[in-house]
């Protein structure tokens, strides 16, 4: 089956497990800038970032990391297509419950286990709209991308594109690769980088202008908060950067700027060399705990019949 009518609106939220609940909501709200709604529980915490029910799920755990990655579809049709797809090729799927999908603010998805790193990726096509979102500190535009960590970059990218009908914008050498959720214009909403473990490399969220990164960079440091990489600028994307860690370690980067591109007659990706100035033309050098931490949940083992 063709994978051709697979197609995404965007990456419609991120849920990560945290440590300590009210930790964290501090720090997304008070320190990255997103929006606490109150629609939460005891084990659980919805941000936002846009007129969307949230962006941003935070959930109680003891092992800090992805709990999944939710990608909204462009249409019904679509998300039947990738349904139709993956149970073609023999993946198991998990639907999530009414009761759940109430909870999160969408209608009817399901969840598939992602084979090579395990990460779990959450589809549907509609999500509750709410009040537009009011910036507080930062004009925060969306929430931008995940990066994910995988022992075998070129069978993830593979499964990627022959499987979720992504697209790859560019590639440095043996290192990442940046991929488009088709027909999503951004330069990425997913990459994939090589390395010796499978994990989180961090989460990012687009600002609206290159003061928002300059504000950042001192109040990041102002709250004692670690800042990882950056300022910088991305040579593949064209986007200025700044990472820092949130309390469980995890890296978070905002960004200004993104090359985008159009459905029809886009450019071939470029294969750029495996050099740090491939990734930062500002020639800032990564601190070690950058894209070091943060596990992925795995989908439960069905139960036996």
């Amino acid at each position: 089956m063709s994978v051709s009518h697979i197609r995404y609106r965007r990456l419609g939220y991120l849920a990560l497990n945290v440590s300590d609940l009210e930790r964290s909501r501090a720090f997304y709200t008070d320190v990255v800038g997103l929006t606490d709604d109150g629609a939460g529980s005891a084990d659980r915490v919805y941000l936002r970032c846009s007129d969307k029910h949230h962006d941003l799920l935070l959930v109680r755990g003891d092992v800090p990391g992805v709990k999944r990655a939710a990608w909204q579809m462009e249409s019904r049709d679509a998300l039947e297509s990738a349904r139709a797809h993956f149970t073609e090729i023999g993946l198991a799927l998990r639907p999530v419950d009414a009761a759940e999908c109430r909870d999160l603010g969408i209608e009817e998805a399901f969840r598939i286990g992602e084979p090579t790193t395990g990460v779990v990726f959450e589809f549907y096509a509609t999500m509750a709209e709410l009040a537009p979102f009011v910036p507080t500190h930062t004009d925060i535009q969306r929430l931008g991308h995940i990066v994910l960590s995988s022992t075998d970059r070129p069978a993830t990218e593979a499964f990627l594109r022959e499987h979720m009908n992504f697209r790859v914008s560019d590639r440095v050498e043996n290192i990442v690769s940046f991929m488009r959720c088709f027909p999503n214009p951004l330069h990425h909403s997913l990459g994939v980088g090589g390395g010796t473990r499978i994990g989180l490399n961090h989460i990012n969220f687009m600002v609206s202008n290159i003061d928002d990164i300059g504000r950042a960079y001192h109040r990041v440091k102002a709250n004692g908060v670690k800042i990882v990489y950056g300022p910088g600028r991305h040579p593949p994307s064209d986007s200025i950067f700044l990472y820092f860690l949130d309390p469980d370690g995890m890296t978070v980067e905002y960004s200004f700027g993104m090359e985008e591109f159009p459905e029809v007659g886009a450019r071939e990706a470029r294969l750029l060399p495996a050099k740090l100035e491939s990734l930062d033309s500002w020639a800032a050098v990564p601190d070690p705990e950058f894209g070091k931490h943060g596990e992925l949940e795995r989908l439960p083992a069905e139960s036996a019949a």
